[in-house]
């Protein structure tokens, strides 16, 4: 059975058909909810049971939504007859949450031409949007400074007793960073500390004083030094790509690049929170194998409201208290099973890509795009833990996708996030350019009741982590290629490759195991260029780091912060390989691990720094006995060629050779 859809169709025609008829009697349906609506009628004549696979072919074009499109369970295909909604043949149909801007004239802005369009619908407080994408390409809003970022001067509320986690309302900039603009009500201030940003629209600039007060708090405690800036006030819009909107007049401005042209630019701007929505019933009825192949989801926005809660912190707060995990995605399923993702694209979005929430089971996300994003690439879970084994999230599968340009808007969005879930594979991926962690497995602080075991991450490439690939970063700390917390037995960490992983004042750690992280086995891993460590515990229990290449980090090579009573780590077979830093760093002289048949090397050196301990000295208290210090004999370690030459000491540790030339996605077509 195939039905198609075509922005020259009409939902009153039958479908059947991949182009209108000459003679206008017929054609394709206009909308995918045209086609749904005509399996739901065969549906209910065949008494529910459609008896054969259905495609709804998709022509190319935009199909713009005022609310997203909902799959339903009685949607729904089989393991024998799924339902496909797929692009036609070459073509590339776009799902747009947006709406284009039209009705653009000349003007003048801070003495500079621009553009100006007045939209009723935002004048009369029903449209509001934080994002435009001018010919397919995200615009931001008049920033200041244009590039890098200011820092605070004094947090005068911020007091030695003031918890860390209880922010302010207000800090002292200084002379000179800020100026009591007449649109500054309209602006806001993006601040970074530790591991967060906090978005605080302003609420007063006091210059005299130098005080910027906002309408919310932020996240966590400010101090001096950290960083921010501040956008969206019609006196920074001085350069092109920038924009503002007067919302009390109606008037979008937009300073247009150079070869933009009045007449033929394609302005967007969202109005849906989502663009698909999957609701299955968890503890009834599911979605079940309604596969989408080759169909482009973009143009969404949410945006933080005036007050929430979400479980760690509520009222007036400026932001989320990690990873931005309360940012929805664009793509939205509960609920659904053995359903998929294949060749899409999830471009041009305001918060998450894709979420696969409660009840989620066995779905398959493979050799998609998930790009231009305002928070995250994905999210697989949730961050409480559900009693009925039904409402776990479980089994599913992400590979050869590309996954990059994140934290657009909420920079702390993680490329995969995944919370309570557990037995999922995440294969193939290249995940690059996000302020914050590449993969975040696990949700459970410490040692308590937790999800996330069983979690597969093999042959994927995480690079620019912290600093994306333009130079742009660190704005964050406490960060890495990978970051694992809670009891997680039965998850692997294998075949990767995680590089240029920066923190701003600490934490910019390849493979990072926090907050009690357990059961976890980190093996052929290669981890180079990272600012604090290629490997960090914080502390957990009983994890294997073993036949793993670290090299380069800036300050230490392996750093474990917290000693306890019990075996911290097993660190074996592993290749080390630094420069000018230390080898190790932390709690190792009271902590309980295991590290044993290593191989260590320090450029230019002819033993390893070892903070206050020499090679003799950490042998001589039980550490690495049988482990060396020797060149391995990298190929080109400079340019990132860590093949081993012949004659490399590392067959001596019983290292087993392993080699990347099956990391990050595998090619297929349509």
């Amino acid at each position: 059975m195939k039905f198609y859809v075509s922005p020259l169709g009409k939902d009153s025609w039958t479908g059947k058909h991949a182009s209108p008829r000459k003679d206008g009697s017929d054609g394709p349906f206009k909308s995918i909810a045209g086609a749904l609506r005509a399996l739901r009628r065969i549906r209910k004549q065949r008494n529910g049971d459609l008896g054969e696979s259905a495609t709804i072919q998709v022509r190319e074009g935009n199909y713009c939504l005022s609310s997203p499109l909902i799959i339903r369970p009685e949607d729904s295909g089989s393991k024998k007859y799924p339902v496909t909604i797929t692009a036609y043949r070459d073509e590339e149909p776009v799902i747009s949450g947006g709406k284009q801007i039209t009705g653009w004239n000349e003007t003048e802005v801070n003495g500079k031409r621009c553009w100006a369009a007045e939209i009723l619908e935002v004048r009369e407080g029903k449209w509001v949007f934080h994002q435009i994408w001018v010919n397919g390409q995200r615009r931001k809003p008049a920033r200041h400074p244009k590039k890098g970022y200011l820092e605070i001067d004094e947090v005068p509320d911020a007091k030695p007793s003031t918890p860390w986690n209880e922010g302010q309302t207000r800090f002292r900039f200084k002379d000179g960073d800020l100026k009591k603009w007449e649109t500054a009500r309209d602006a806001q201030v993006v601040a970074m500390c530790r591991w967060v940003e906090s978005h605080l629209p302003i609420k007063r600039v006091d210059e005299k004083r130098r005080l910027v007060s906002f309408d919310k708090r932020s996240v966590f405690i400010l101090g001096p030094g950290d960083l921010y800036y501040v956008e969206h006030a019609l006196e920074l819009m001085t350069e092109p790509g920038e924009w503002f909107l007067d919302r009390k007049a109606g008037v979008l401005y937009y300073m247009p690049k150079k070869g933009e042209q009045l007449e033929t630019a394609e302005v967007i701007a969202p109005v849906t929170e989502q663009v698909l929505r999957l609701e299955g019933r968890p503890r009834g009825k599911r979605v079940e194998h309604v596969h989408f192949k080759g169909i482009t989801f973009s143009h969404t926005e949410w945006w933080l409201p005036e007050s929430f809660e979400d479980g760690f912190v509520k009222g007036d707060v400026g932001g989320f208290i990690q990873a931005a995990f309360g940012v929805p995605a664009a793509v939205f399923a509960e609920g659904a099973r053995h359903c998929a993702f294949d060749l899409c694209r999830i471009t041009n979005v305001g918060g998450y890509g894709i979420e696969l929430g409660r009840g989620c089971q066995g779905n398959r996300i493979s050799h998609c795009e998930v790009s231009d994003l305002g928070a995250g690439g994905i999210k697989i879970g949730e961050p409480l833990i559900r009693s009925r084994k039904d409402e776990h999230t479980h089994s599913n599968s992400v590979a050869d996708s590309h996954i990059h340009h994140g934290g657009e808007i909420f920079h702390s969005g993680i490329g995969i996030w995944v919370g309570q879930s557990y037995d999922n594979r995440f294969a193939h991926n290249h995940l690059h350019d996000f302020y914050y962690s590449g993969f975040s497995v696990g949700w459970t602080w410490g040692y308590g009741p937790a999800l996330a075991g069983g979690n597969i991450v093999e042959f994927n490439h995480v690079h620019h982590i912290g600093v994306r690939s333009d130079g742009d970063g660190p704005i964050l700390s406490d960060m890495g290629g990978i970051y694992t917390l809670g009891t997680q037995h039965g998850s692997i960490i294998r075949n990767n490759v995680f590089h240029d992983i920066m923190g701003l004042r600490y934490g910019g750690w390849g493979i990072y195991n926090d907050e009690g992280s357990t059961g976890i086995v980190s093996e052929n891993n290669l981890v180079y260029r990272t600012t604090h460590g290629g490997y960090h515990q914080h502390y957990g229990k009983k994890n294997v780091v073993r036949n793993n290449i670290f090299a380069f980090a800036r300050d230490f090579q392996v750093q474990l912060s917290r000693a306890e009573e019990h075996l911290s780590f097993t660190f074996e077979r592993n290749i080390v390989f630094w420069k000018n830093s230390q080898l190790v760093s932390g709690r190792f002289t009271t902590a309980l691990f295991e590290m044993d048949h290593n191989l260590y090397w320090q450029q230019d050196r002819k033993t390893p720094t070892l903070g206050e301990s020499t090679w003799k000295e950490w042998q001589a208290r039980g550490k690495d006995p049988h482990s060396l210090f020797a060149d391995p004999k990298f190929a080109d370690p400079k340019s990132g060629d860590f093949r081993l030459l012949k004659g490399s000491p590392a067959s001596k540790i019983g290292f087993k050779i392993f080699t990347w030339d099956k990391v990050g996605p595998r090619k297929r077509t349509r």
